[in-house]
């Protein structure tokens, strides 16, 4: 596979003035041309400076297009990306940075001391100040180091090559079908692994385009995608979620891109409801996928033809992939277990060497996920092993029972966390946001409907001892719901009604 720096000079050479990103919100827009002019001018940059092949740059702008190229920029020459969200208060970053130890760091803003670019052109604006005490580079050249926190919320430092990000990439075009005359729509956050693979790298390799937006926005959110000739969306469940209770139409006429091909969901599991409202109403597949930083995004994909079997995130893509019981052995089809992968895009190891026990001498990474696989090889995800509710010995996994409340239409979202018992040790509990802001009285018709939903549909052991109503559930950048910040009631609560059901 060719290097980044040959990609961009090759794009550069054979199709300049095509354009690569483009700002959601304005005429802005880098075309190859731009991309590898700034491009070299960073690695003439950190060469003059002294930033050694491998050492850590922070990269702590704001502007989409901005840090797309500088983001590019330092991985093709041969330094280490490491990027943060710009947005994140001044004390988080201040940790963020304790923890990556960069030699440098790179900001669109005047107030962050470090060296400027220039969001007009994806260039320097100010010469480099290496930060003295900087961390030993990184091996190899080429590199992204991200931080990523478990359940219990503790800091691992996930460093991912430049061949694990280009085959990770790689694997995205190829399922995709992504080619030069793909225009993509990204709304999620730059400094995850999902946008900068699955939707940055991945629009280089196929030689497309790619519209970024900040954030989401659902006012107007489908004529964006019409104005722009968008043909495939990288999404999140959170968005669809918000997608399937809309009303996309216009009149009776869906208000969507004639050359739209499908919208991609990753991060979470997609609740069925959500993807079948999705799908009905825009006219095209919706792409289910299961990733994580550590194997650099993409590890499972629903087909992007011919259906799949609701509630599934798809058959491995680029990696293997196994479910286990607790003695390490392969479970049986439909046998829900801890699932592992292993593969190109796959770290055999964290920096620092912490958390060594989820990695084994076959090269399997434990990702802490329970799911099962079937009998034709679609993976069911089950949710996280830390949040397994332990009801007396009987264990009681968050995504079924949440499978449950979403089926009642007028719940926009569920997520179903534990709270210590005296006597059962824990029991679950269900936080939900409701389509629109309740009375006493509709309060409590909702909690009635779900608790007979729940009778009807799941055994005495799974169902929540208690149902809250809230205005919104914590979620991370991408999306997922904080479950820790359950247990811990730490959510902006507005009204919230506990139901005994035992």
């Amino acid at each position: 596979m060719t290097t980044l720096r040959e990609l961009v000079a090759e794009r550069a050479a054979r199709c300049p003035h095509r354009c690569f990103l483009a700002d959601a919100r304005s005429e802005r827009s880098f075309d190859f041309a731009m991309l590898h002019t700034a491009a070299e001018a960073w690695r003439r940059e950190l060469d003059a400076a002294g930033v050694p092949p491998g050492a850590r740059v922070l990269v702590e702008v704001e502007d989409p297009l901005a840090f797309c190229a500088v983001h590019l920029a330092v991985i093709a020459a041969g330094r280490c990306s490491t990027p943060i969200d710009p947005a994140a208060p001044p004390a988080e970053t201040e940790r963020t940075r304790r923890a990556l130890r960069p030699w440098l760091v790179v900001s669109d803003r005047a107030t962050i001391p470090g060296m400027q670019v220039n969001p007009a052109t994806g260039r320097p604006a100010s010469p480099a100040a290496p930060i003295p005490g900087a961390e030993p580079a990184d091996r190899g050249p080429g590199l992204v180091a991200l931080l990523t926190s478990g359940s219990t919320g503790t800091p691992k430092t996930v460093v991912l090559t430049e061949h694990q990000l280009l085959h990770a990439a790689q694997c995205v075009v190829d399922h995709h079908t992504l080619s030069a005359t793909d225009r993509g729509f990204n709304p999620l956050p730059l400094f995850h692994i999902n946008a900068q693979v699955v939707a940055l790298l991945a629009t280089l390799l196929a030689g497309g385009t790619l519209v970024l937006d900040r954030r989401f926005h659902r006012t107007g959110f489908w004529q964006l995608l019409v104005e722009r000739g968008i043909t495939w969306v990288n999404a999140v469940p959170a968005i669809l979620s918000i997608l399937a209770l809309e009303d996309i139409a216009l009149g009776d006429i869906p208000v969507v891109p004639p050359g739209l091909r499908f919208i991609r969901s990753a991060s979470a599991s997609l609740p069925v409801t959500a993807r079948e409202r999705v799908a009905a109403r825009s006219g095209v597949t919706v792409v289910e996928s299961y990733g994580m930083t550590e194997a650099a995004s993409q590890i499972t994909a629903t087909p992007l033809h011919g259906g799949h079997p609701p509630g599934s995130v798809g058959r491995p893509v680029g990696v293997e992939l196994d479910v286990v019981g607790p003695d390490g052995r392969h479970c049986a089809p439909d046998v829900v277990g801890r699932v592992r992968i292993r593969g190109e895009s796959v770290i055999s190891a964290y920096a620092e060497g912490v958390a060594a026990e989820r990695f084994d001498a076959a090269g399997w990474l434990d990702t802490g996920d329970l799911g099962r696989l079937d009998a034709h090889g679609y993976l069911y995800l089950a949710g996280r092993a830390d949040d397994v509710v332990n009801r007396g010995g009987e264990l009681v996994h968050p995504q079924e029972v949440e499978e449950v409340l979403l089926g009642e239409a007028t719940v926009a979202m569920a997520a179903v966390a534990s709270r210590p018992d005296e006597v059962l040790g824990a029991v679950p509990v269900a936080w939900i946001q409701p389509v629109q802001t309740l009375d006493d009285e509709q309060t409590d018709e909702l909690v009635h409907r779900l608790r007979v939903r729940c009778e009807r549909h799941l055994s005495q052991v799974k169902r929540p001892v208690e149902f809250r109503i809230v205005a919104g559930l914590p979620r991370s950048a991408t999306g997922k719901v904080l479950r820790r910040q359950l247990r811990e009631l730490l959510i902006p609560d507005t009204r919230c009604l506990a139901v005994a059901t035992r």
